[in-house]
């Protein structure tokens, strides 16, 4: 005998829709967004094979850990194709048709399932995410310093966070309530700064050790922050069958809308992880210096699309070389340091 089911994962509860297959008893309702309750539902069907899918929502990881405890088989499905299998027809959207959903996709085997990390490299992921938000919110403090003197009519300076800098902006003659913006921003990057430091340290030790992270650095333009970023955020790459396909988890590939002969402009579609977007974009601004192997092909598509695009279009070359080379390792390429 085996049941079926599908989670919906929600903060304050989880609505599920299960069906035994063997005598087609269907069984639907709520239970509590905690683990003792995972972990209850799960046990009242004893000597049961068991098979949930759910997406990889907030809150997927401590569900995971309880159904596989209790000998279940997770699945997680990716939300965009999730909701994208659902069709264009308007449905009624409720926590219920979700369950519903998710459990008719998995008895058809049409789950899009999204990987589920190691530990150890689920471990990376959140000490790299965490590592990228706070960069994320020195950069905007540092963009409100640039509003506050932009708006008080003084001119754009770079590198205002250098000892130069900052007599720089002392000497500035701004009203007292700009000042007091200006301290406010400067007091809050230098604490991001101390929270930065051991964070950024730890993850470079990691990347002189760690066989992917070394294997990664090989090419031109990726160092130790970046190489330990793209590794913690594409995983096991032998899950794609393409190097297209890794572009597309990376959200870096152009989306296009065509219809007979209307056709609307590409963009990125941003679809995945940010930190290894930001990652790959880095790289390629270091990778179209001079001495670089890419710096002719970046010469010659900074002058049709521009620098920004010439960027991301080495940016996209980049991530296509890391998934070859992870690739290829196997699994070393994930072997902890």
């Amino acid at each position: 005998m085996a049941i079926v089911a599908g989670f919906d994962v929600h903060r304050a509860q989880i609505a599920f829709d299960a069906v035994d297959t063997e005598t087609g008893e269907l069984s639907r309702g709520r239970i509590d967004s905690n683990r003792a309750a995972v972990r209850a539902g799960t046990e009242r069907f004893p000597g049961q094979e068991i098979e949930v899918a759910l997406e990889a929502c907030t809150g997927w990881l401590f569900v995971c850990e309880e159904l596989a405890a209790a000998g279940a088989l997770p699945h997680l499905a990716e939300p965009a194709e999730t909701s994208a299998r659902r069709g264009k027809k308007r449905r009624a959207k409720t926590d219920r048709a979700d369950a519903r959903h998710l459990r008719e996709l998995l008895m058809v085997s049409r789950v899009p399932e999204s990987w589920i990390p190691p530990d150890h490299v689920l471990d990376l992921r959140a000490r790299v995410g965490l590592r990228h938000t706070l960069s994320e919110q020195r950069g905007e403090w540092q963009q409100r310093i640039q509003a506050v003197l932009y708006h008080h009519g003084l001119p754009q300076r770079r590198a205002l966070m250098t000892g130069e800098g900052r007599a720089w902006l002392a000497g500035q003659p701004l009203p007292e309530t700009a000042r007091e913006q200006v301290t406010v921003a400067i007091a809050m990057i230098d604490a991001l700064d101390v929270q930065l430091a051991p964070i950024e340290k730890e993850l470079r030790a990691y990347a002189r050790r760690q066989p992917g992270c070394r294997a990664l650095m090989a090419h031109y333009g990726i160092g130790e922050l970046t190489a330990v970023t793209i590794l913690a955020e594409l995983g096991d790459c032998r899950r794609f069958s393409s190097s297209r396909h890794a572009v597309r988890y990376s959200g870096l590939d152009i989306t296009v809308h065509e219809s007979d002969r209307r056709r609307a402009p590409g963009h990125l579609s941003r679809q995945g992880p940010p930190a290894l977007r930001w990652a790959l974009f880095e790289a390629a601004q270091v990778a179209r210096r001079t001495g670089s192997p890419d710096r002719d092909y970046y010469a010659q598509a900074a002058d049709r699309l521009g620098s920004n695009r010439a960027c991301l279009s080495i940016a996209r070359k980049l991530l296509k070389r890391s998934y070859h080379t992870l690739r290829e390792l196997g699994e070393e390429a994930l072997r902890p340091a």
